[in-house]
């Protein structure tokens, strides 16, 4: 049978696989030889908004298609929150390494599918290269209602939300969700804060419009190290982040840093040292930076490129803080608080 394309490139979370993905992905594979999936928001800790790993993904999407499973292709994609032409590489990258492990020749026929919906179908249109195949949507609840009824699944009247995921994902992804949310550690504490985030925002529900919440970091980098600090709470509870918090009334930007700097690392450097020793400044404000609403943060590079390392300890919201070698910092994403790994490469030269 003679297909439209060799290839097709379906981009998404897929958090998680459902049907109208589900749905996608077969209009593809009438269409193609081989459906590439890139499963972005890769190397990111597990959060309310991305609960699953890639390697999961890649399970769920191989379990819902398991009769055409020597045609799919699934790849990771990193997301580069402010560097747009970073991760448009990263997509041709990942596609170009696929077809070549495929042994897909020197002129396959590549194209894209999707739904170009809305603003946040923008993506389709950055690989003009590649000619796109537009579907149509597919009735089902969204990825996020779906997160939803799962982390409210073990309320004593969850039995319809449950209901409802069963009916909106395909049968095996199901399964795998309601094992996550029997069996594993890691989803007792994803409710805890999925609970406090919906606690934060109804404390906000009265004003008179949504609030806009302004924080600092403070990137500071010693001798080869960078400064991080461990969440002691939700949101982000254990993950590793960059020092820093909210601004005070009465505070300027910057000695809201310098506070939230020592109060959580206490670190001795005096307050003047610090002042000198800033080579830069950024403002960070993607618009879904923080699950906690608007947040839009200020940060500052230190640098004291040599000397040994001063003392650190925990403090206030950390329960631990310490120095962690650049190249093993930008490994951290896994590992790291909100956006602090784009953070950390925007100072740091790394996208």
């Amino acid at each position: 049978m003679l297909m439209d394309y060799d290839y097709l490139v379906f981009i998404g979370r897929f958090e998680p696989f459902h049907n109208g993905h589900a749905a996608v992905a077969r209009h593809a594979l009438g269409k193609a030889r081989k459906l590439i999936f890139l499963v972005g928001s890769a190397d990111t800790p597990r959060t309310i908004k991305n609960p699953f790993t890639v390697a999961e993904r890649a399970v769920m999407i191989q379990a819902a298609l398991a009769d055409s499973a020597e045609r799919l292709v699934v790849r990771p994609l990193r997301d580069h929150l402010y560097n747009e032409s970073q991760w448009i590489a990263g997509v041709q990258r990942a596609v170009a390494d696929a077809v070549r492990a495929d042994g897909g020749g020197e002129h396959p026929r590549i194209g894209l599918i999707g739904q170009d919906k809305d603003a946040s179908s923008y993506y389709l249109r950055e690989f003009p290269q590649w000619p796109l195949v537009d579907v149509q949507h597919t009735q089902t609840l969204s990825a996020t209602e779906l997160r939803r009824y799962l982390y409210e699944a073990n309320r004593l009247d969850s039995h319809g939300g449950l209901m409802l995921i069963r009916a909106n994902v395909p049968g095996p992804v199901f399964d795998m969700l309601d094992a996550f949310r029997r069996n594993s550690p890691a989803f007792a504490q994803l409710v805890a804060e999925y609970q406090f985030i919906e606690t934060y925002k109804a404390a906000w529900a009265g004003a008179p419009y949504p609030p806009t919440f302004v924080t600092t970091d403070a990137v500071v980098v010693h001798s080869g190290h960078v400064l991080l600090v461990r969440r002691r709470a939700e949101p982000g509870k254990g993950l590793w982040a960059l020092p820093g918090g909210f601004v005070g009334a009465g505070e300027s930007l910057l000695d809201a840093c310098l506070r939230e700097l020592r109060e959580e690392t206490r670190l001795k450097l005096p307050v003047p040292v610090l002042k000198g020793s800033i080579s830069n400044q950024h403002v960070f404000d993607h618009p879904d930076r923080s699950q906690r609403g608007r947040t839009i943060t200020h940060a500052w590079h230190f640098a004291f490129p040599a000397g040994d390392l001063p003392a650190v300890r925990g403090g206030d919201d950390a329960d631990k803080a310490r120095w962690v070698p650049v190249s093993e910092a930008l490994e951290m994403g896994a590992q790291l608080y909100e956006d602090h790994l784009h953070i950390l490469e925007f100072f740091l030269g790394r996208g």
